[in-house]
């Protein structure tokens, strides 16, 4: 559930903040009339992200086993791709989100009513899409009830206090710190979620050779046990992983972390972005 929380926090900050720079940008500079297309575009992405949600969880449930399991291995490896580019990405440009979204409002300002819409609509789309699709493809690899869906509703509502908070002012933070821990934090996560996507295509035959269990410690860590769920959950720890998964897991995981925390470690202590309160409308 920690997992799934981590997810939605992470996501759904960024798209909070995202909202905050360009309504604050508008409300600074005086264009409040042009909020409504904005919203629209907005409320649109959410609307498409949540439909794209709900296809992938109940499309799936008409397929056959081996279908099912084709899907939700090859859409794991597509989450894991997009997630790592996605904590790479913030790392990196950041720094400079804030003029680039302002850069674009402007342009799309000049343009008209369709490209305000158009602009706050991909702006927020992207993010929508990407974490409807690691979270449902994370709550497949956890196969816990609707638990895992809860954690990443509760850290959603999170980060849209949080955004909120920032908007007003009332609450400054480190994002460069905050990005840095929850970045190192999702390729663990990620991690485990390429590890059952690879069970998945085992399953479904897609992958052939090293089926052989790599080690089984189900009689120490227990999957129905409290602390096996909490593995589960947090890192989609598997007690009896086969040769495959271990390998994939450690060639990921390894080589992806060092790289990120190493591209951390010399960056400027100031925040990457900053905080949307910094642009909070005028009384």
């Amino acid at each position: 559930m920690f997992g799934n929380y981590l997810i939605g926090l992470r996501e759904g900050l960024e798209a909070s903040l995202v909202v905050c720079i360009l309504i604050a940008y508008l409300v600074k500079t005086g264009r409040r009339d042009r909020l409504t297309p904005v919203w629209a575009g907005i409320t649109a992405a959410v609307v498409l992200s949540m439909a794209f949600g709900a296809v992938l969880q109940y499309g799936s449930t008409q397929l056959s086993f081996e279908a099912q399991e084709a899907l939700g291995g090859s859409l794991s490896v597509v989450a894991v791709g997009l997630v790592t580019w996605m904590v790479f990405w913030m790392r990196r440009t950041a720094r400079h989100l804030k003029a680039e979204l302002h850069g674009k409002l402007d342009a799309a300002l000049a343009m008209g009513t369709v490209a305000l819409v158009v602009t706050a609509f991909l702006a927020v789309g992207r993010e929508g899409l990407e974490t409807a699709l690691f979270i449902w493809t994370a709550v497949q690899a956890t196969s816990d009830g609707v638990r895992p869906l809860v954690g990443a509703m509760l850290g959603l509502l999170t980060s849209v206090v949080l955004g909120w908070l920032f908007y007003r002012g009332a609450l400054k933070i480190n994002l460069a710190k905050f990005f840095t821990w929850t970045g190192a934090m999702l390729v663990v996560v990620a991690a485990g979620v390429l590890a059952y996507g690879v069970h998945d295509l085992q399953e479904a035959g897609w992958l052939g050779g090293m089926h052989d269990l790599a080690f089984d410690i189900s009689t120490t860590i227990p999957k129905d046990s409290w602390y096996g769920t909490l593995l589960k959950g947090v890192f989609n720890f598997q007690p009896d992983p086969t040769v495959l998964q271990v390998a994939v897991w450690a060639a990921y995981l390894v080589p992806t972390l060092a790289l990120f925390l190493r591209g951390t470690s010399g960056s400027s202590p100031t925040p990457a972005t900053p905080a949307p309160a910094e642009a909070k409308p005028a009384a």
